[in-house]
């Protein structure tokens, strides 16, 4: 199962504890998935259908919870359909959702939910977790950060990015073939996101994966600064003894002032030897500054040679 899948899995049990909360949310799904017909006898009915199990069960849920009303069940194809009947309980629907023509009668669907259904911060989280399980996704956190909604219309990706500001997470959007993409990059901001939608579970998972890509990165992070700087060790040793050879071979090491000789036949002994241990090995012994002083005195006398 995917990451993505798991979260709406949590969401679907998370539901809002007023009953405005409710209402946000089934908003976001009647909008999505609702359509309004008469029947034969010009009797009003309410269809969702959706193809998700998840949803069908979520809005039967939100809907026998806010209006204690009988929803019908059915199976057409692939589809999960729920069917409210009778003009009192889809217009009673309707009108809480804010799509209810009181003039006409009749369903009015805008480009997104009202901003009715968003007043408290408790409804723009319905609204959000609702959007996301409708249209959103996440990355598998071991490999990306990313979590986004792929919206019908750009006034749909508006309402969700505005909601997303409204808790202090940084939102963009993008055009992405016929869909307009509201997406979340920072793992900071994903985890602020999930937070908001209520998917704790999902949260914790998530930050687990961060942590652990986090110990990872700082392991490999020192054991690359460690070669680093061994191969900056060796390189220099191997300058080092290169120089002294050059200066034996054109003066001999007898020529050079006793401390410059015997640095020099010290680090021929031990040519593998760090700053540190080759002061050790001298008489009297120096620090790994003194060391570097002489060893670069070798490489000036080497250099005046090559001149």
């Amino acid at each position: 199962m995917s990451f993505s899948s798991e979260v709406k899995d949590e969401l679907y049990k998370v539901l809002g504890k007023n009953r405005h909360c409710l209402i946000a949310e089934l908003g976001v799904f009647i909008h999505a998935y609702g359509r309004v017909s008469a029947d034969e006898s010009g009797c009003l009915n309410l269809v969702i259908s959706t193809e998700h199990e998840g949803i069908a069960r979520k809005c039967f849920t939100l809907l026998e919870k806010t209006f204690n009303i009988d929803v019908g069940v059915l199976r057409e194809d692939r589809n999960f359909v729920l069917d409210v009947r009778g003009d009192e309980n889809v217009a009673s629907i309707l009108s809480a959702v804010k799509m209810w023509n009181r003039e006409t009668k009749e369903f009015s669907r805008t480009e997104t939910v009202s901003d009715m259904l968003t007043a408290h911060s408790c409804c723009k989280r319905a609204f959000l977790r609702a959007a996301f399980i409708q249209c959103g996704s996440v990355s598998d956190p071991e490999k990306d950060y990313h979590l986004e909604f792929a919206c019908q219309s750009p006034e749909a990706a508006e309402k969700v990015i505005k909601v997303l500001r409204d808790f202090e997470i940084d939102a963009k959007s993008v055009l992405r073939k016929k869909y307009f993409v509201v997406y979340i990059k920072e793992g900071s901001s994903v985890v602020e996101a999930l937070n908001v939608l209520g998917a704790h579970v999902s949260l914790m998972n998530l930050e687990n994966s961060r942590i652990l890509k986090e110990i990872a990165n700082n392991v490999n992070r020192k054991v690359n600064c460690e070669a680093a700087n061994l191969l900056k060790s060796v390189n220099a040793a191997n300058s080092q003894l290169d120089d002294i050879r050059l200066i034996a071979e054109k003066i001999g090491l007898d020529a050079l002032p006793p401390q410059l000789r015997e640095m020099a036949e010290i680090r021929l002994a031990y040519p593998d030897a760090p700053l540190k241990d080759l002061g050790g090995y001298l008489s009297p012994p120096i620090g790994k500054s003194g060391v570097n002083h002489r060893l670069r005195k070798l490489s000036e006398t080497a250099d005046g040679l090559r001149g």
